[in-house]
């Protein structure tokens, strides 16, 4: 399974190093980096247990793995998760191109995971309406369950537009205290 290797390199372990962190053996290891293994739920457990994943974000990982759509916005949510908090902008506009271009409402079904920083998950679900009235589709039920941030947040995070965004940003983002700008979606 070529996500396992990538993940191990991302880290900078071998795979003897890895294998011990997991508490599997160098053999284990070395199946489950091959392309077309049928690894186990408990060795996958054992891997993300090693690089500090949560019980709950473990669990979301297998379904993701098990056949979650790689542009769903709860994939999105766990790659944030996975590559850090920076690395929102790509994976929100991932998600963004690929629900714009497929249309497809199975990229909105499932929710950012809960362990999603509550900004994150406040950004994806504004998001996901945003685009949902845009194609005159109805937003899923799990964004009226993301609430409004406790503390205004501007994404852009630039002290100049602060006022700009208060004023332009879209009743999507308004309502959860998020503000950006009004082009905020638009891609060239």
């Amino acid at each position: 399974m070529s996500t396992i290797r990538d993940l191990r390199l991302k880290k900078g372990y071998s795979q003897r190093e890895f294998a011990r962190m997991a508490s599997l053996s160098f053999r284990g290891m070395q199946l489950l980096e091959e392309e077309g293994h049928n690894w186990r739920v408990e060795s996958m457990r054992k891997v993300m247990s090693a690089v500090h994943l949560p019980r709950a974000g473990i669990d979301v990982l297998l379904a993701h793995l098990l056949g979650q759509n790689s542009d769903s916005v709860m994939v999105a949510s766990i790659q944030i998760l996975s590559d850090g908090f920076a690395s929102w902008p790509l994976h929100l506009f991932n998600f963004v191109d690929a629900f714009r271009s497929s249309r497809d409402e199975a990229l909105v079904r499932a929710a950012p995971v809960d362990i999603a920083p509550r900004r994150i998950r406040a950004l994806l679900a504004s998001t996901t309406e945003t685009l949902c009235d845009e194609m005159g589709i109805i937003s899923p039920a799990w964004c009226a369950g993301i609430p409004a941030l406790p503390e205004p947040w501007f994404v852009a995070g630039v002290e100049s537009l602060k006022a700009m965004a208060l004023i332009e940003s879209p009743v999507q983002f308004r309502k959860r205290n998020a503000f950006v700008l009004e082009n905020f979606l638009d891609r060239a």
